[in-house]
């Protein structure tokens, strides 16, 4: 457990640089916005492309893990929109629940974090879940919030959906590599030494990115933002850890690395989610803040279990 938590301490530390970057102003929101952008749409997007260049499809889409992601997510899915339909919230509240309780910091977090600390070999599951993440419960919640409020699905709701996949700079720069990765050319030297250089910056600024926007979160509505915390990092990592082990038999590296993602604390892109359809802002940003600070002691502990 110790070695596992002084290896993960680093990343927490750059998070914690961040974050008193942004409290003490050094690093004004303007500023945070900026470096976000670079390390969505340069840093970050190389490295996916330089680790899908690599793969094939079916390294990516393993059936199996596959599964084992969609019903424990599910699982949670659905227990959070219960719970928040018990407690009388309207459909729209109660979907982006559920969406926070199971969407979690793969992008800026995990893909560095986990690929660095398991090693290349769990890219490809890492890769799943990001895909999962955005094609599936991405667009799961903006269709039921469409249907919720206009009462039908519009014509224009999958072109939408199509758009906003194809303009998301990880699906493309997956989709990039992958389409390369296809013509069997593999990546010339400088096209090779490039992407590892800008992917380089990706872990860095991600993590200092993640900190310094962490100071735009309140912990307001702390009642409900501890319940979707808790079911973030505790009640996903168990749940997909019981379909990919017990359901669906799944490998038990790519299971551990499934688990660890799970694990990984509420997405800052839940946030801005929730401004964009102005639904239960409050309590996704304080969920975001919460999560975001007892994963420092929880990912640790979930990752000393996979190792051992």
């Amino acid at each position: 457990m110790l070695a596992v938590f002084l290896q993960t301490l680093p990343f927490f530390a750059i998070i914690g640089l961040g974050y008193g970057a942004g409290k003490t102003g050094f690093f004004p929101p303007e500023a945070t916005a900026w470096l976000t952008r670079f390390v969505f749409y340069f840093a970050l997007s190389a490295m996916l492309f330089g680790f899908s260049a690599q793969m094939t499809l079916s390294d990516i889409l393993e059936p199996r893990a596959a599964g084992a992601y969609l019903l424990g997510s599910s699982a949670i899915y659905l227990l959070a929109l219960g719970v928040a339909l018990i407690r009388k919230r309207p459909l729209v509240e109660a979907v982006m629940e559920a969406h926070t309780a199971i969407i979690g910091n793969t992008g800026f977090l995990g893909v560095p974090m986990l690929v660095l600390l398991l090693g290349d070999r769990a890219a490809a599951t890492v890769l799943l879940v990001v895909v999962i993440d955005l094609i599936v419960f991405s667009s799961l919640l903006t269709i039921i919030i469409t249907m919720a409020r206009e009462g039908r699905v519009t014509p224009a709701l999958p072109r939408r959906l199509a758009l906003g996949l194809v303009r998301n700079p990880m699906v493309a720069s997956m989709a990039a590599g992958l389409a390369w990765s296809a013509t069997g050319l593999g990546l010339s030297a400088p096209v090779s030494a490039t992407t590892t250089l800008l992917g380089a910056a990706a872990t860095p600024g991600a993590l200092f990115a993640i900190g310094a926007s962490l100071t735009n979160n309140q912990a307001e509505r702390l009642t409900v933002a501890g319940w979707l915390s808790f079911a973030k990092l505790v009640l996903h990592p168990l749940a997909v850890m019981a379909a990919a082990l017990w359901v669906f038999g799944v490998d038990p590296f790519a299971a551990g690395v499934l688990i660890a993602a799970a694990a990984l604390p509420v997405a800052g892109n839940v946030y801005i989610l929730a401004q964009h359809y102005s639904v239960a802002v409050a309590r996704v940003s304080a969920a975001i803040l919460i999560s975001t600070v007892i994963s420092v002691a929880t990912l640790p502990l979930i990752l000393s279990q996979i190792a051992g």
